[in-house]
């Protein structure tokens, strides 16, 4: 049985979290140089990287990411120090975290099931199933 995944996110304030999304977000960008590129790797939009990144520099007194305006030859991002420091401390908890549940868990792990049986019906089916067929007049 493989260890389960946990994931958490850690709300600072009412707006102000951190969580498994933003930590990706950052360590692209670190990997990458760039938000844009960061966003491509992730499949999300330059907008909603820019939003989160944005999001992060808001929630704490340090920036967490600068950036520089792109343009030819321009642009660019970098994760400050202070963003680098916050990647390692979450992936640190995250460790944390999956220590102990693996202790906490142990009881109970031997007895998860291996495969996920599905008993629900494809939507597409029970909705089918629902509709009654348009009486002849009105075809």
């Amino acid at each position: 049985m493989k260890d389960p995944v946990i994931r958490f996110r850690i709300d600072f304030s009412e707006h102000n979290n951190l969580g498994p999304g933003k930590i990706a977000l950052l360590e692209a960008v670190q990997a990458a140089g760039s938000i844009s590129d960061a966003a491509r790797t992730l499949k999300m939009s330059y907008r909603r990287a820019w939003l989160l990144v944005s999001s992060l520099n808001s929630t704490f007194t340090e920036p967490v990411v600068i950036s520089a305006t792109g343009g030819k030859g321009g642009g660019g991002a970098q994760v400050t120090a202070f963003g680098a420091g916050l990647i390692a401390h979450y992936r640190a908890l995250e460790r944390d975290i999956a220590q102990l549940a693996r202790q906490r868990l142990a009881e109970i792990l031997p007895h998860v099931a291996d495969k996920f049986i599905s008993h629900e019906r494809p939507a597409r089916r029970a909705l089918a199933k629902k509709v009654a067929p348009a009486p002849r007049s009105i075809r």
